[in-house]
């Protein structure tokens, strides 16, 4: 959680002035429109106030609904079909609100506080924070403002430290005056938020190449069954003249085209509706098991994980990159002060400490300790109570040069509320040694030194940014001594240092290098006195310097660069940024699955690194390390569309990227970089507002519900409490659903092009008719009912292995992003497939009724007995087929199969029977065929050769690339059959010789040199 206060110390001198122009216009009534301002000296008319955050609205719903509807090339193609039928048989998305407010950022006048101090929550805005600022109209750059007031002929500075921007939260205020400066659409976090795109999968995409495909094949055969009935008619179509007389006009031509049209409507079936109801319910069904998921479940906040879409569920298991947010998405925003090296000694926790053993600090002689402070080194505080003026300097520079705001609602109860959490760490433990920070006014700093309450002016503040990478103050103590305290990155003090540290230097160097081998954020700490002459001479240049407008922050480093030398070292701190729980792993397992992360946040670079290393990114051997800062002119050109390839180049090939100091919309800069020269499937995970950019522009957004705020949430497709629950929303929800989606796929368009087939060789026999191979009413339930819960069964409960070994060997994970599960080769194999056994379920058939008499001596070898064994046939190899694609059987599996053929069986024997003929005489036709064929053994047998002879190649096929060509699914499969055959559990037992374990050798298709040497696979 990211925070910041206004700066009391340059506040103060404005105030009267803001308050004299507030007063004038306090009792006036106040319009919103359109004027002209002066901007840089440009002339800039702002907008209305209005924002929208609607993505439809009364007028615009129905012509945008409809386009991102025929994004579907399918919904087109049925629009066309319907049309087509009604010419011939005569001859989603809710309305949004409309947000109307007036939301702005504005220049703060004065406040509730009795000092006019504000604290500014900026939790959704982080990463904003700490930044100097320029003069600009209005922009996205949430960390520079800079103006001038003018008020009786006087200029007054105005920057960053004085606005409050849309999205900031005022804490410990009651109320506030402020003067509106941008409104609406001109906001910095409105021009931050990126374009609401709909998002759609890969397999939506490519579902509509094939669609387009299958549009221009059915063309194709209609093409040439209008051809073969021209042919037809012109051969022999004279000869049936006689009792099917033609109309006038009507030539074997004209009868083409209307064949043509005919076989359209016959043939769609290719594509029928059905595929995308079943795939929005199976959609569904998984959202809903992402939400019932309680291994993704939160206690601590009572949160559980949300699917809050349901149109990319298959997507999360074909992910390739994965950007995140660092600051509340990795850690938790909770910083320790655990060790600290002053004047040559080290203070601190030890690696061999075992601290079940070791007694904590007794901070109960302090009354303002905080009780949730805990240290284990003893010495610190014995060096504190020996009163060692080294030691007693270190904890007053942490009590004094800071920006943290002290609140204290009892007596001794203080709470801090700090720009960051490291600066509140470091408060908090000088709090606990003894110095506490008490109170601060626009001129004064009170703080407590071991019991004594003293009151220093605060003469300056010389911030930090990205550049200077340290903060000083300068105050006077009540004894009237001038000094400067200052804190930052050890490289930039060390610089500053006067001679004499030399030594000093060189044992804090090794201090910090221990600590920062232990992953922990470091600050060196140093301090000089100040002359008053001297003083009172730079203090006027650096007022002149703070209220010009031009070159400002050259003239102030200028000053800074020159008070700050000569420096004496302190010593240095270490605070350990806590991760969140499973941060490290969830890393690890993702990068065994081949997925690439990358981390963009807006701190510093150090505190970026420090990170890196805690979640095991960055690793001590990883000598050549390449920083890209977004405030560097490097970072700014390389985002550049002439640069942005090489770029991209320069990351992917590095083991691990980190970019820091970037804004929103620079990192969704970086996610549409990956997206559109990777060509690879990415995901953006973040909780602040300032992440809403980024998760809009991935392929799959992902909201952490933490402390920043909802923003991230309500922009998201999921959301969750911990980063380490991405590890199974990927591993196991995601690669569930592309493994489910894409079976779901292969076996509609086998069932489907395999039904559709075989009217394409009955048109040979027919006379390119366009009658139709099976029953009318079959056709009509084929996919409603016959075949529609088998294959939800399998799409909603299907899973190779279970989520134990999902987790256990992310390398499943690879397939998917390869599409190897379904693709334009898969696809082209279930239209071989399917065009093979339409060949088998139509001539197998004909053959065995061709010339064929019943037992008795009758006639069987008529149309509908024909069209009765095709279709039972076909609804049996499908169901064999399904069986056999079918890796997970649960008994609603079972239910759903053998009721489908039960229901057939059941439907065919009502329909062709005696009373429904009676009934509704011209709609079943097909009297007593069932009863007349299905008594017959040698109908029985068709069914069973031509069942056969479909699914045998396909069980062939599998056995053989199972034995010579495994995949990783087939190895995890086998290895799992293995242990439920031996144990419950499998554990691996390897030597301290042995560089490589029996399993992951058995998964690499590697011979393993140690398979019965000193690496060992046990079971129990």
């Amino acid at each position: 959680m990211g925070s910041r206060p206004i700066s009391p110390h340059r506040t103060f001198q404005i105030l009267d002035v803001l308050r004299s122009i507030f007063m004038s216009c306090l009792f006036q009534q106040v319009f919103y429109e359109d004027f002209p301002c002066t901007i840089m000296s440009s002339p800039f008319f702002f907008q209305t106030n209005a924002i929208k955050t609607s993505k439809y609205n009364l007028f615009t719903f129905l012509p945008l609904n409809l386009f991102e509807q025929f994004q579907r090339i399918a919904n087109a193609y049925f629009l066309f079909l319907l049309i087509l039928q009604v010419i011939l048989s005569f001859f989603n998305c809710p309305i949004s609100i409309h947000e109307r407010n007036t939301r702005f950022y504005l220049l703060l006048l004065s406040s509730s506080e009795p000092l006019n101090l504000v604290y500014i929550e900026t939790a959704e805005l982080d990463g904003s924070v700490n930044r100097e600022v320029h003069c600009e109209p209005p922009n996205n750059r949430l960390d520079k403002f800079t103006g001038t007031l003018t008020f009786r002929d006087q200029k007054y500075a105005l920057d960053n430290e004085r606005i409050l921007l849309r999205g900031c939260t005022l804490r410990n205020t009651e109320w506030c005056f402020g003067l509106v400066i941008f409104a609406g659409p001109e906001t910095k976090l409105m021009q931050n938020c990126g374009k609401t795109t709909f998002k759609r999968t890969s397999i939506d995409h490519l579902m509509n190449v094939l669609v387009l495909f299958i549009f221009g094949f059915l063309a194709f055969m209609c093409t040439v069954l209008a051809i073969g009935n021209g042919i037809w008619e012109f051969q022999e179509g004279s000869v049936f003249t006689a009792f099917l007389p033609r109309p006038d006009g009507v030539d074997a031509s004209f009868s083409a085209f209307l064949t043509f049209w005919s076989y359209v409507i016959i043939l769609n079936t290719v594509v029928p509706i059905s595929l995308y109801v079943s795939v929005e319910i199976i959609r569904l069904g998984n959202s809903f098991y992402i939400d019932w998921d309680r291994k993704m479940y939160y206690p601590r906040s009572d949160t559980p994980a949300e699917a809050r879409t349901t149109t990319l569920n298959e997507e999360l298991g074909q992910i390739k990159y994965v950007f995140s947010d660092k600051t509340g998405t990795l850690t938790q925003n909770i910083m320790t002060f655990n060790k600290c090296s002053i004047s040559g000694k080290s203070y601190g926790m030890n690696h061999c400490w075992d601290l079940t053993k070791t007694e904590k600090v007794d901070f109960s002689y302090n009354p303002l300790a905080d009780p949730k402070f805990s240290f284990h080194d003893h010495s610190l505080v014995e060096a504190v109570k020996l009163e060692a003026p080294e030691v007693h300097n270190f904890f007053r520079l942490l009590a004094l040069c800071h920006t943290v705001m002290a609140e204290e609602k009892e007596e001794g109860n203080l709470l801090y509320q700090a720009q960051s959490p490291d600066e509140g760490a470091l408060v908090t433990a000088a709090r606990n040694f003894g110095f506490v920070f008490r109170s601060r006014t626009p001129e004064t700093i009170t703080i407590v030194e071991m019991g004594v309450q003293k009151s220093y002016e605060l003469l300056a503040i010389l911030d930090f940014n990205n550049v200077r990478k340290r903060m000083s103050v300068i105050v006077q103590s009540p004894e009237g001594k001038l000094s400067l305290y200052c804190k930052g990155a050890d490289t930039i003090v060390y610089e500053r240092l006067h001679p004499s540290c030399s030594k000093l230097m060189d044992v804090t160097t090794e201090h910090l290098n221990e600590f920062a081998g232990e992953g922990l954020r470091t600050l060196v700490l140093a301090h000089k006195n100040l002359d008053e002459d001297y003083f009172r001479e730079w203090s006027t240049r650096h007022h002149m310097a703070s209220t010009t407008l031009e070159d400002r922050e050259e003239r102030l480093d200028e000053l800074y660069e020159e008070i700050e030398k000569d420096l004496l070292l302190l010593g240095a701190t270490a605070i350990e940024d806590k991760l969140q729980d499973g941060v490290p792993q969830t890393i690890e397992q993702l990068s065994k699955a081949n997925i690439k992360i990358w981390v963009l946040t807006g701190d510093k670079q150090e505190t970026a690194e420090n990170i890196g290393y805690s979640c095991n990114m960055l690793r001590e051997e990883m000598t050549d390390v390449f920083i890209i800062s977004a405030d560097t002119p490097q970072e700014a050109y390389a985002l550049d569309k002439s640069l942005e390839q090489e770029l991209l180049r320069t990351a992917c090939m590095c083991k691990t990227v980190i970019c820091c100091r970037v804004t929103p919309l620079q990192k969704a800069q970086v996610v549409e970089l990956v997206k559109k020269y990777k060509q690879a499937v990415t995901l953006a995970i973040g909780d602040g507002a300032n992440d809403v950019s980024m998760i809009k522009a991935a392929h799959i957004g992902v909201g952490i519900s933490g402390q920043e705020g909802m923003q991230a949430v309500l922009s998201s497709d999921f959301s969750f409490a911990q980063f380490r629950y991405l590890q199974r929303l990927l591993l196991v929800h995601g690669r569930w659903s592309y493994l489910r989606m894409c079976k779901f796929l292969r076996y509609f368009f086998y069932k489907n092009f395999t039904f559709t087939f075989v009217h394409f060789w009955y048109a040979f026999f027919c006379g390119f008719s366009a009658q139709t191979v099976y029953d009318e009413w079959f056709i009509t339930v084929y996919n409603l009912v016959y075949t529609a819960l088998p294959v939800l069964g399998m799409s909603l409960f299907d899973q190779d292995v279970n989520d134990r070994w999902s987790v256990q060997f992310p390398q499943l994970y690879s397939p998917g992003q390869l599409n190897k599960y379904f693709s334009k080769t898969a696809f082209f194999k279930c239209v071989l497939h399917s065009c093979y056994s339409s060949l088998v379920l139509f001539f197998i058939p004909y053959a065995a009724m061709y010339d064929t008499v019943r037992d008795d001596g009758r006639d069987i070898a008529d149309y509908q007995s024909f069209a009765l064994l095709a279709q039972t046939c076909l609804l049996i190899t499908v169901c064999v087929q399904l069986g056999l694609d079918t890796s997970y059987w649960t008994a609603v599996n079972q239910f759903f199969l053998w009721g489908s053929l039960a229901v057939y069986f059941a439907i065919t024997f009502t329909m062709y029977s005696n009373g429904m003929y009676l009934i509704f005489t011209a709609s079943f036709p097909f009297i007593g065929t069932a009863r007349n064929s299905l008594n017959q053994p040698n109908v029985w047998l068709t069914i069973l050769l031509t069942s056969i002879l479909c699914v045998l190649p396909v069980v062939a096929y599998r056995f053989l690339l199972i034995q010579l060509c495994p995949t990783i699914n087939d190895k995890v499969r086998v290895l799992r059959g293995t242990v439920e055959m031996t144990g419950s559990g499998l554990c691996l037992l390897i030597s301290s010789g042995c560089s490589c374990t029996c399993v992951e050798s058995f998964l690499s298709a590697v011979p393993c040199s140690d398979l019965h040497g000193s690496c060992t696979v046990s079971f129990k």
